[in-house]
C-alpha cells in the first residue's frame, strides 16, 4: 500500500498530524515526511497548515478524492487475493438505512456470524442517500437500503425483501378506536416524519401523494426511536415499518390505524459497487441475505 497516500488521507480525515500519527502508530515526523514526499511527487501543495488547523486546499480535495479510491481498490485487491489462498475471513463493511440497520440487521448478523465466525462485520447506520454514497465511493462493501438508491451508473441494486408500512398512533389517540380512518381525518393530524433523504420519508411522501393527504402540521426527526417516543406521548401520528414497532404493539403503547384496504409495501435492496470480482466475504453475505429474506417477515410480527 502507498504509505504516502495513506498518511495524506489520514491527516485529511483527522485534520491533525498528531492524531494521524497516533492512528497509524507512527511518529509525527514520519507523517510529515510522507506528506512532503507526496507533495513533491505531485509538484503542488495539498494542505493549508497553521499552528491551529490542517485543511485541504483545492488541489488537496482533488488528490483526497482519488487517494481514497486508490486505497479502496488496493484493499479490495488484497482481499480478493487472500480469498484465493484461504477461507473467507477479515472485515466486511456493511452500511444500512435506519429501519433495516437498527431493527433487522442485528438478527441477520447474529445468524451470519454463527456460520462464518472468521468474518468480522462492521456496521454503519445512516439514511439511504448516505449509505449509497459511501458504497459508490468504496467506503462500504455493501449497503442495505429502502427507497430509490440513485447512483445507477456506479452501483448495482438488487431487491431482496419486502416491508410493510402502517400508520401508527398512541393507543390513547382518538383515531386508535377507528375501524377505518379517512384521508381527511389523517391530514388534520400532526405528522411526525423522518428527514429528507431517508427511505421512510420517501415512502411517507409517496403515501401522502397517493392518498391525497396534505398534513396540517409536520414535525421532522432524524431518528425512528424519537418518532416512536413522540407518537407514544400523543404529539401526533406517523408512518412506520412493522419491523420497527413490534415491541410497542405487544406492549400496546402504539396502535395501527387502518386506512387503506391494501397493504402499503416497499422494497429493501442490496447495493454494491459495480465490479467484475467481489471478495468471498461479500459473496457469502449477499447469498445469506437472499436465503434469509423469507424469514424477515417474522421479525415484523408482534
Amino acid at each position: 500500500m502507498d504509505q504516502q497516500l495513506l498518511a495524506f488521507v489520514t491527516v485529511a480525515d483527522e485534520q491533525s498530524f498528531t492524531r494521524a500519527a497516533e492512528k497509524l502508530h507512527i511518529s509525527q515526523p514520519a507523517i510529515s515526511q510522507h506528506i512532503q514526499a507526496l507533495e513533491q511527487r505531485l509538484d503542488i501543495k495539498l494542505l493549508d497548515r497553521t499552528n491551529k488547523y490542517v485543511h485541504l486546499n483545492r488541489a488537496g480535495e482533488v488528490a483526497y478524492h482519488h487517494a481514497r479510491e486508490i486505497l479502496s481498490l488496493y484493499s479490495h485487491m488484497t482481499r480478493l487475493i487472500q480469498d484465493l489462498k484461504e477461507e473467507a475471513s477479515g472485515t466486511l463493511a456493511i452500511g444500512a438505512s435506519f429501519t433495516f440497520g437498527e431493527y433487522v440487521l442485528p438478527h441477520i448478523i447474529a445468524r451470519f456470524r454463527s456460520q462464518y465466525p472468521k468474518i468480522d462485520p462492521t456496521i454503519t447506520i445512516a439514511n439511504t442517500h448516505t449509505v449509497v454514497e459511501q458504497v459508490s465511493r468504496g467506503e462500504l462493501d455493501i449497503g442495505i437500503v429502502e427507497g430509490h438508491a440513485g447512483h445507477e451508473g456506479s452501483v448495482e441494486v438488487t431487491a431482496f425483501a419486502e416491508d410493510t408500512v402502517v400508520v401508527v398512533a398512541s393507543s390513547s389517540h382518538p383515531l386508535a378506536a377507528a375501524t377505518q380512518a379517512t384521508a381527511a381525518a389523517l391530514e388534520r393530524e400532526c405528522w411526525i416524519v423522518r428527514e429528507q433523504g431517508s427511505g421512510t420519508r420517501e415512502v411517507t411522501d409517496r403515501v401522502f401523494q397517493e392518498f391525497g393527504i396534505h398534513p396540517s402540521a409536520m414535525i421532522e426527526y432524524g431518528s425512528t426511536q424519537v418518532i416512536k417516543e413522540s407518537v407514544e406521548a400523543g404529539l401526533g401520528i406517523t408512518l412506520l415499518s412493522t419491523w420497527t414497532i413490534r415491541k410497542e404493539l405487544t406492549c400496546q403503547t402504539l396502535k395501527i390505524i387502518p386506512f387503506s384496504k391494501r397493504p402499503i409495501t416497499r422494497q429493501f435492496s442490496m447495493v454494491q459497487r459495480k465490479s467484475d470480482f467481489y471478495p468471498k466475504s461479500i459473496q457469502l453475505f449477499t447469498e445469506f441475505l437472499i436465503e434469509e429474506s423469507p424469514k424477515l417477515q417474522n421479525i415484523g410480527q408482534a
